[in-house]
This record gives C-alpha cells, structure tokens and sequence, in this order.
C-alpha cells in the first residue's frame, strides 16, 4: 500500500512538473508570436506559431489513440520541439552552436527508436505480432531512421518553399545529420532488444514499467 501512494505521488508531482514547464514554454512561444506580429517579422510569426501549435500534439495523440503518454516522455516531446524549431531557427541556435544539431538529431533517433520499439512491444505482448526479437529490433531502428529522413526532406521543402536555411551546408549538413540519426536508432534499437532477451535494460527497463502501470488496457 505504501509503494502504491508513493508511486501516485510521484505521479501527480511528475504531471504538475510537465504541465508547468509545457506552460511555460507556450507562453514564451506566445510571446514571441505577439512581438513577431507587432514588428510584422512574418517568418519568424510563421515559425513561431508552428512551435505553439506542435506543442499540442502530444495530447492530440493520447485523445486520439486512447492511451496515456507519460509526463516525461510528453515533457521531451515539447522540448524538442521548442529547441528545434523556436530556438533552432527563430534564434538561431543551428549557426550560433555547432554542437546543437547533432545534439537533437541524435535525441530525435533515440525518442524515435523507443516509440518504434515501444508500438512493437505492445503488439508482441498482446499476441497480436509474432516475430523475433532481431525483426522488433530492427524495426524500431528502421522506424527511427525513417522519420529522420523524413525531416530531411521536410528542410529542404522549407528552405526551397520559405527561403529557410534549415540545411546549412546542404548535402553535407543532410548526410551528417543521418549518421548522427542512425547512430541514435541503432542505441535505441540495441538496448530493445537487450531488454526482450534479459527482460532488463539500463535505458529501457523503467520507462516500458513506468508506461505498463499508465496503460494497463493496452497489456490486456
């Protein structure tokens, strides 16, 4: 009974944590949407309201798709796309800081590589995919390194289209960027597949728990 309170206070303290920073961050997009508009900056108010926008999505997919994403897995949501989109390219964080890039790009492979291993997981248990541990893996590392290429042609639309420079260095600044997405998918599909063998993973283990408890249904 004990660890029963103790993990229900951690949860609504988790919630309250993510629902005060994703406030937060809105409110700074908002804001900068406001100043954008008044100074008529209109890419950087295109921008801006985009970021704002996508911060909703990860409540659109738990309504959508009835299940329970949680606070911090909804927390790295936003925060990607704040750093990317907002501080990225209204701020220029991709020029001022070399190292920005491959940071997100390589967070991106591992977040994606998860949720590709985490959809798999739920249909192995469930009975509703019959499959080797190696195909689990491996697709949840093709899941990941598809949806960043996936935003490689996204930046080259929005720089032919909007006059961006989301690809800096073009061809070069594209092929790193899906090294640094493929190093980051074969992490998250590696420690899947430890975690499927030993039912153990330093990376995996209390995340798959934490969302197990969120969404019994879904385990039925």
């Amino acid at each position: 009974m004990f660890k029963r309170l103790k993990r229900s206070l951690m949860k609504k303290s988790d919630e309250k944590l993510s629902f005060a920073l994703i406030l937060v961050l809105r409110i700074v997009v908002g804001l900068a949407i406001f100043l954008a508009t008044y100074e008529q900056r209109w890419m950087v108010v295109f921008v801006s309201s985009l970021t704002f926008v996508l911060t909703f999505m990860p409540r659109l997919l738990e309504h959508k798709y009835n299940f329970d994403i949680p606070p911090e897995f909804e927390m790295v949501m936003v925060l990607f796309i704040y750093a990317s989109i907002f501080l990225g390219e209204v701020h220029g964080y991709y020029t001022r800081f070399w190292w920005w890039d491959a940071i997100l790009h390589a967070g991106s492979a591992l977040v994606l590589g998860f949720t590709g291993f985490l959809i798999l997981y739920v249909l192995y248990r469930t009975g509703k995919f019959k499959a080797s541990f190696r195909v689990l893996a491996l697709f949840s590392f093709c899941f990941a390194f598809a949806l960043g290429a996936f935003w490689e042609i996204f930046e080259f639309f929005m720089d032919s289209v909007f006059g961006l420079n989301m690809q800096k260095n073009g061809i070069v600044d594209t092929m790193e960027d899906l090294m640094v997405d493929a190093i980051g998918a074969g992490i998250a599909s590696i420690s899947g597949y430890i975690y499927l063998k030993k039912k153990e993973s330093f990376i995996l283990s209390e995340l798959l728990k934490r969302f197990e408890r969120r969404n019994p249904r879904l385990f039925r």
